[in-house]
Formats: C-alpha cells, structure tokens, sequence
C-alpha cells in the first residue's frame, strides 16, 4: 500500500501526533453533538469493519495500527477504503489509544456515516418481527437488543422518544457489529402512534399489568410489533393501551422484574421460536 501525502478523500496519510485536525474530529465521535454534527460514527475491529463494508455502509476513514502494516486483511479493507472514497490513516499506537480510550485497542477503527431507515418505509410482512423500545437509556441494553434481533432475524429496531445513541461507543461495542445488519428507526411517540394504526399485525407489549403468559399467545400469524418499555417505568399509559395484547414474563422468585434487554430476548425468542432451528450436525 503507498503512502501519500494528504489527507484528502481516497488517500492514505500517517499520523503521529494527537494534534492532527483528522484525529481530533474522531476523537470528538466519542461525544454525540459532534456524532450529530458529522452524521458519523466509529466501530472498532477489523471483522467489523469489513462487515460494514460488505453490507454496503459508507466508510469515510479507517485508522489502523502501524503493527497492520503488511497484513493481507487490512491492506485489503485499506485498498476497499481509498477504492470507495475515503481516508486511511496509519496511526501509532498512541493515538489509537486516545482515539478508543482503550488501554488495549483494537487494530482497526472504522468511521462510517450514520444511517437510520425512516419509519414510513417500514413495510410489515407476514413472518416479520419489529422491536419497539421506549425511552431506553442505557447503550448497553440497546446494543445487547440490536445484536439478539440480529440473532433472532428479526426486521429492525424503532426507537421511540429520547433514547441513548444507537451510534455511541458504547451501544456499537455491545451490538458486536450488529448495529450494520439491523434497521434502526427513531420516531416521536406521536409520530409512533400514528404510524402504529396502521401496522398489519399483532401488536404485543410487556407490562405489570398484563394477564396473559407470553407463552400462551399465537405469534405465527402475520408480522409481530413488539413493544418494550423504558427500564425504570416500562411501557407508558399511551403505548400500553396502543398493544392488542399486554403480556408478562411469569417469575418466581423475590426479583419483580427484568433487565430490559434480557425480557426483550425472552420474547423475541419466544416469538421466533417457529423459526428457528439448528442446523443438521455435520451440516
């Protein structure tokens, strides 16, 4: 791989000094103003960032460890980089430090454009699932939800309210790269509500004051909506009385309740179950 001598789109630079205008605008995607103001993000790790490329997401530049060089698998993500318009910087160990403030990085980061599928384009079809979470607040529930939607084939996520970053350091590490194979959709609740009158399925939701076993309902007729509630005051009044049914999670023990993005994964689990199987041994 050539070096050259700009930082420009499609070329290759070396950095070493933290006070490079390249390096600080990546270090500040730590914060969600400048998240916001560049529409952009960073994923770290070197299979991350070729699933993101793979699945068609817009690299604007990756950064890789001095100790990358001659390797096969990031001289080829680098070429793909510069192929696709973007910057590659090869950076000391130092500045990838500081920019995943991580004693330990890992040898690759990626900065990747921030998308989110607009909820009007959602088109529920039979078989299909959406998670709808409310108000969730903490990026490692979200990014544990987005990766076991992911596991389960699951359509997306909707976001509803004042919700953590889906695009934070934070929930992109937990997702474990599921945040490139996911549909993310954020709405208001109004916007959520009159969108929802509309969906051509089983509406669902978990609350203290469901009735009926989660266990006990049919979710194998048409796409499923499911809807999770904030981790202190679960589902409000008005998404709560939008459900068909209002569900819970039988316990019997001292805990009334569960971690939100281990009650998600009881019901998406629940909901997939038809759809899910393990392959044939030696398959």
């Amino acid at each position: 791989m050539s070096e050259r001598h700009a930082g420009a789109p499609g070329q290759v630079k070396e950095v070493t000094s933290l006070a490079n205008p390249l390096i600080k605008d990546i270090k500040a995607l730590s914060l969600k103003k400048y998240r916001d103001q560049q529409n952009a993000f960073m994923a770290e790790g070197l299979k991350l960032v070729i699933d993101a490329l793979d699945l068609g997401w817009s690299i604007r530049t990756l950064v890789f460890a001095k100790a990358g060089r001659g390797n096969a698998a990031v001289e080829k993500v680098a070429a793909r980089t510069v192929a696709a318009g973007g910057t590659v910087l090869e950076v000391s160990e130092k500045v990838l430090v500081a920019i995943t403030r991580r004693d330990n990085p890992q040898m690759v980061v990626g900065v990747f454009s921030q998308k989110f599928l607009p909820l009007k384009d959602i088109r529920a079809q039979d078989g299909d699932v959406w998670v709808a979470l409310d108000r969730v607040r903490d990026p490692g529930n979200l990014g544990t939800v987005i990766r076991t939607v992911d596991a389960v084939g699951a359509k997306g996520i909707i976001l509803v309210g004042e919700t953590t970053d889906p695009f934070s350091v934070e929930t992109v590490r937990a997702t474990m790269g599921s945040i490139f194979a996911v549909p993310v959709t954020k709405a208001t609740p109004e916007a959520f509500l009159a969108w929802r009158k509309s969906f051509p399925g089983l509406v669902a939701g978990t609350h203290l004051k469901g009735a009926v076993d989660y266990r006990s309902v049919d979710f194998s007729k048409g796409p499923v909506l499911l809807m999770m509630g904030n981790e202190q005051q679960g589902l409000p009044e008005s998404l709560a009385e939008s459900c068909d049914r209002l569900l819970r999670i039988p316990q019997s023990g001292r805990a009334d309740s569960l971690n939100l993005a281990v009650a998600t994964g009881i019901m998406l689990f629940e909901i997939r179950r038809g759809a899910l199987k393990l392959a044939p041994e030696g398959a």
